[in-house]
């Protein structure tokens, strides 16, 4: 995903000033996060548990996804899970925010 399409959403923006797991960080519902903007290549989002992200971004034809990965990391410990479907995290994690284009 282009930052510059969910960049429109947030406040406060910032960078990270070298190579880092996250991409953006800004204000979104009255709360500053740090956000993995990465794209979803054949299907897959990787991640990785030593992010230091606080927020994953999907971009999903007409809207943007965003989840908590704190909570995305202990559903996925929970269930022994390597791999899930995106419709899957938005009924199962509480922390979720759709946003419409």
């Amino acid at each position: 995903m282009k930052i510059k399409s969910f960049k429109h959403y947030l406040k406060n923006i910032k960078y990270p000033t070298k190579k880092d797991s996250w991409d953006i960080a800004g204000n979104l519902n009255n709360g500053f996060y740090k956000f993995d903007t990465k794209p979803i290549k054949n299907n897959f989002k990787e991640s990785s548990f030593k992010t230091k992200a606080d927020k994953m971004v999907f971009d999903v034809k007409n809207k943007f996804i965003v989840v908590d990965i704190d909570e995305l990391h202990k559903y996925l410990k929970k269930h022994r899970l390597k791999d899930v479907l995106l419709d899957s995290l938005i009924l199962n994690l509480e922390w979720n925010i759709i946003i419409e284009k």
